[in-house]
């Protein structure tokens, strides 16, 4: 079997694009990867472009291995977001092949199920008023949809420089959906690296009475010494501190692991370059004590690319899904993931593959709208992007 065509998809929504990435093979089988571009959508297209014919088209599927050292090593310069996100759609879509070929869901090809249900944590439940009524209403409508575990980022568009009114304005944001949720629903406080190390040790203690399940990437991604410092200062509080999602290479999670600065580790296998990488790296933080928390902002796709992932690797905790908050198309694009059930769990991906088909009719009849997102302005938690670019 050989690679015949990788053609990139772009279905636009109000706030992101998704990247679906078809790979077609002489035997007649497709697979299917998708990515979410953060802003980048034609950079990574572009990149598709210039690397399939390099690197795909003429490959065996089946040698992902192969397929995935080469695309790290053979451009030279060290790969980054968008070489990792090409990567990722390939890669997966590899996975989608083999497991069509055999007959068998990816995840028995990954080791097999350690799990027969996976949790879920809703996120982009909170597009409404910033107000505390409007947050808490928001909040019993995701439990009433079935989900346990709530994540949000209840600070607004501010980096680094935040006023008193805003601080009070974030903390009365969390304890409203705590009020509301009761003391069995995990929160999940996103702060997108909006803080100082002193700011987020200070913002970290006003929240942790309200018993936070973790405080997500305090400080800016690039500089993990902070982190640690962090990770120190709030060590007596006993919330556990989660990031990864913007670290892109198995390279550059090495010091993360060498300083102990996370708790829960959020890799995202659509900017890590596909399922093995990621399987490799949680491999890499169960050795460190470290649980799994993948990153998942995608649409169907990936969504179920990282069911496949949890439902086989043992230190996956829990699983991010945006698609229950999104317009009803976006799930329409390619049907059979899941739904969630009123534990708050889906049961394990069905079908051969990534078990679900996809609908390139629905993704044609919704193209991109070129929006860019940006998480530093005023009410960027709507995720209306289309109405300001």
């Amino acid at each position: 079997m050989k690679i015949t065509s990788v053609t990139p998809l772009v279905l636009g929504t109000a706030w992101r694009e998704l990247l679906f990435v078809k790979v077609e093979t002489d035997e007649g089988i497709t697979g299917f990867g998708e990515v979410r571009p953060v802003n980048k959508t034609e950079a990574v297209v572009g990149y598709l472009r210039e690397a399939a014919p390099r690197y795909a088209i003429g490959r065996d599927p089946f040698d992902t291995e192969q397929l995935v050292y080469e695309m790290m090593m053979g451009d030279f310069g060290r790969p980054g977001e968008v070489a990792m996100s090409s990567l990722a759609c390939i890669e997966v879509a590899c996975w989608d092949i083999k497991g069509k070929a055999l007959g068998q869901p990816v995840y028995r090809l990954l080791g097999g199920a350690v799990r027969d249900r996976i949790k879920l944590y809703a996120n982009g439940w909170y597009r409404t008023a910033r107000t505390p009524e409007a947050f808490a209403e928001a909040a019993l409508a995701a439990v009433a949809k079935g989900y346990r575990a709530l994540k949000f980022d209840p600070f607004g568009g501010s980096f680094f420089d935040f006023s008193l009114d805003e601080r009070r304005l974030s903390v009365a944001l969390v304890e409203a959906v705590r009020e509301a949720v009761g003391p069995d629903i995990d929160l999940l406080i996103e702060m997108h690296g909006r803080f100082t190390v002193s700011g987020a040790v200070e913002m970290a203690r006003e929240l942790a009475p309200l018993k936070p399940g973790w405080f997500e990437e305090p400080v800016p991604p690039e500089n993990l010494k902070a982190l640690k410092k962090f990770m120190d200062a709030v060590a007596p509080l006993g919330v556990p501190v989660a990031t990864g999602e913007r670290i892109h290479t198995p390279c550059d999670t090495r010091e993360l692991f060498e300083l102990q600065a996370c708790d829960i580790l959020q890799t995202d296998l659509t900017h890590f370059g596909g399922l093995a990488n990621t399987k490799k790296i949680a491999a890499q933080a169960e050795y460190h004590y470290m649980r799994m928390a993948p990153h998942n902002v995608g649409g169907p796709v990936s969504t179920a690319a990282a069911l496949h992932l949890a439902a086989c690797t043992p230190n996956v905790m829990i699983q991010e899904n945006f698609n229950d908050f999104d317009d009803a198309y976006v799930m329409e694009a390619a049907p059979g993931v899941p739904a969630i059930d009123s534990d708050g769990c889906v049961p394990l991906p069905s079908g051969p593959g990534l078990g679900v088909t996809v609908a390139e009719e629905v993704i044609a009849a919704h193209p991109s709208k070129h929006v860019h997102f940006s998480l530093f302005t005023p009410d960027w938690h709507l995720r209306d992007a289309e109405k300001k670019s």
